[in-house]
């Protein structure tokens, strides 16, 4: 197959695609309305992140001359200015949507946002007293002119540009940080505590934006001057630090440093609002060193993931019917985990199944006499965390634990490296990663002594082992004792602690190594088995698709007549549907109230079906620059679950689902006449605490 660039689409445009469904979510009137308020802020905190990572990657690329393009041919200045002409669009939509729809819905349901020149005086005032108590003493007015440097503008901030008249300088500009410590949304004051009046509006929620509420009291921080105008402002810098560790002889303190950079990056978007004057733009274009296509005019407020705060507000009317996840009905008997699964591999869909049992088998891990050994590897563990706790628990049991944390988990790192500390204090053996990689693969390993000999047990998972984050993102763990599989499972670890290589493995995949090539083989083998057969079939469910390699290979089964169904839930490479080229490949998203995070990939097999579920993406650093892990479903009664309950649903979803066009851009599928409608999350709903069989 002769490869050209139209065969590939773009990286960075088909990512500002997916964030283009999120707002698509918010917009989607079917959703509780504080529901779309979230969905809103999901769109700006993924752009923010888009910002400091994807884009100053690219500006990167073009001041060191980059020339060498991706599969699609795009150069780095190209691949800028299209992000631009892109993102536009969505970014007045998205502000239209807040002003226009969601502030008056809000409104509707005694939620206001209002400005500070909409208040009575009555209310102002109790403003300004709630200024001078809460906000004024953390406010810092800074000066620029010949005797003040432009003050540091650290990443994400938003600012006050305050252009006023000193009564013998003259025009002055100065700068007022709005503080991140103080909600963005003021609430408005009662007249006093426990104060019911009907005639203040008390069963109303009234917010004033805290950049208001800081201008209209500038007086205190600027007496005896005049204030001219105020102006707000916004940066995002660099945030993509890369770590030398060949030339850090300690990571832990090469990561701190690294974060500590995060706050002088390079500043790669200006954000204005669009009536600030050219002399006070001048002033910050000058010194920010930004060019006139990095800076974007907004008409509203700017920050815009900072309307989380109303999402948060409780009002469950207005919000998605609560649900529990299910503990499944085994899990409810006296039996031990180890005694279950002697018997049996168990299979754990979350958030619809409750993350309690991976919690428990840790915390029994911990305080099971019979236990020697627990490794785990740690990726985002969140604050908090009851697996950290079972494994300190462990070490007071004078079990031996080692835990693999990765220090580099991106926007992580803090929270990563204060668990790092206290597991080393606690005597934990831990390890940061493997140099060059990042260690992503889910994995925890149990050796426990029975009848004098020692048997392991493994938890292997889509997901990361932190409680809030499997209440929202949908991730398969599974429970096995399998030898073939834990024996991997060890070798695995043996290989990040120490210096082994292991060339094969009995049933895992594994990157770097042989995980590229194994799901290549297993595509080659489906296309050859479908010339011999027929039937061919490939169904696989993941975040993103970018490897050309792979993308290559799904070209070569669909022109073979092998059926190819994609689901991809982000960024997704390959054209779909191209005549000759891509005719048997369909490709959707699913967007919803969780985020589809699991991987899962089936591949028929002329029958003999073969399942893989793990960490990996078909990314390029997923199968060559991480350790990565795919671990294989074998039990027939699990492998129906996840083929027929699982991806078959998810697959065939005509509520939620968009369907991906040729061009990359995507519509929303819709149900055939006569076809039943759909909602795979929904449906998974029903579903939660079922999954395993007797």
């Amino acid at each position: 197959m002769q490869a050209d660039s139209t065969m590939y689409l773009n990286r960075e445009l088909s990512w500002l695609e997916f964030n283009a469904r999120v707002l698509e979510e918010a917009q989607d009137t079917s959703h509780p309305l504080l529901e779309r308020v979230k969905f809103l802020s999901i769109f700006h905190t993924n752009l923010d992140e888009f910002f400091m990572i994807r884009v100053s990657g690219l500006r990167r690329q073009l001041n060191a001359g980059v020339l060498e393009a991706p599969p699609d041919g795009m150069t780095p200045a190209e691949q800028l200015t299209a992000i631009r002409q892109r993102l536009e669009p969505d970014l007045s939509a998205a502000m239209a949507l807040w002003e226009k729809d969601l502030m008056p819905a809000l409104s509707d349901h005694d939620i206001k946002i209002v400005t500070y020149e909409q208040l009575d005086e009555d209310k102002r005032k109790r403003l300004r007293r709630h200024f001078k108590k809460d906000v004024f003493p953390v406010l810092t007015p800074l000066a620029f002119d010949p005797g003040h440097p432009f003050p540091h503008i650290s990443n994400l901030s938003l600012n006050l540009a305050v252009d006023l008249r000193h009564p013998t300088l003259g025009q002055r500009f100065a700068r007022v940080k709005v503080p991140g410590s103080v909600a963005r949304l003021v609430r408005v004051p009662a007249p006093f505590e426990g104060y019911e009046g009907l005639d203040d509006d008390y069963h109303e929620v009234q917010f004033v934006w805290l950049e208001e509420v800081i201008t209209a009291n500038l007086d205190l921080l600027f007496p005896g001057t005049d204030i001219d105008s105020v102006h707000p402002f916004r940066i995002t810098r660099d945030a993509d630090v890369e770590i030398e560790e060949d030339e850090a002889s300690d990571l832990l303190v090469a990561v701190e440093e690294g974060i500590d950079a995060r706050r002088f990056g390079n500043t790669i978007r200006l954000e204005v609002h669009a009536n600030m004057p050219d002399h006070l733009r001048e002033i910050l274009v000058h010194n920010l060193d930004v060019a006139p296509f990095q800076i974007y005019e907004l008409t509203g407020p700017l920050g815009l993931s900072d309307v989380i705060e109303v999402a948060s507000i409780d009002r469950q009317d207005l919000k998605d019917p609560p649900f529990v996840p299910k503990v499944p009905p085994m899990f409810e008997l006296e039996e031990s985990v180890f005694s279950l699964l002697q018997r049996r591999d168990i299979f754990l869909y979350h958030p619809y199944d409750s993350f309690l049992p991976v919690v428990d088998f840790i915390r029994a891990a911990a305080h099971d006499p019979q236990v020697v050994t627990i490794k785990q590897t740690l990726y985002r563990v969140g604050g908090n965390s009851p697996i950290v706790e079972a494994l300190l628990e462990a070490r007071e049991n004078d079990k031996q634990v080692a835990v693999m944390l990765e220090l580099k988990a991106r926007f992580d790192e803090e929270n990563n490296i204060e668990w790092a500390r206290a597991l080393e204090q606690a005597g934990v053996h831990v390890v940061y990663g493997v140099a060059g990689l990042k260690t992503h693969a889910k994995m925890a390993l149990v050796v426990r002594k029975e009848a004098d000999a020692l048997r392991r047990y493994v938890h292997l998972s889509t997901g990361n082992y932190n409680v809030s984050t499997s209440r929202v993102y949908t991730d398969i763990g599974l429970l096995t004792s399998d030898p073939d599989i834990a024996k991997d499972v060890n070798e695995v670890f043996n290989s990040i602690t120490g210096y082994g290589v292991p060339k094969r493995f009995r049933k895992l995949l594994v990157a770097p190594g042989g995980m590229k090539d194994e799901l290549l083989g297993r595509i080659d083998r489906e296309i050859e088995l479908h010339k011999l057969n027929g039937n061919g079939y490939l169904g696989f469910k993941m975040n993103a698709l970018v490897d050309r390699d792979m993308i290559d290979a799904l070209y070569r089964a669909s022109m073979a007549g092998v059926i190819v169904d994609l689901q991809v839930r982000g960024i997704c490479c390959l054209r779909p549907g191209v005549e000759g080229l891509s005719d048997n490949i369909t490709v959707t998203s699913v967007v919803g109230r969780f985020l589809e995070h699991t991987r899962i990939y089936y591949f028929d097999n002329g029958g003999d079906s073969e399942i893989f579920l793990g960490s990996a993406d078909l990314m390029p650093r997923n199968l060559e620059a991480r350790v990565e892990v795919l671990f294989p479903i074998e039990d027939p009664r699990l492998k129906a679950i996840i083929l027929d309950e699982v991806l078959r649903y998810h697959l065939s979803d005509n509520t939620k689902a968009r369907l991906m066009r040729p061009d990359g851009t995507y519509v929303r599928r819709k149900a055939e006449e006569g076809e039943a409608l759909v909602d795979s999350q929904a449906y998974m709903l029903s579903r939660r605490g079922t999954w395993s069989p007797d």
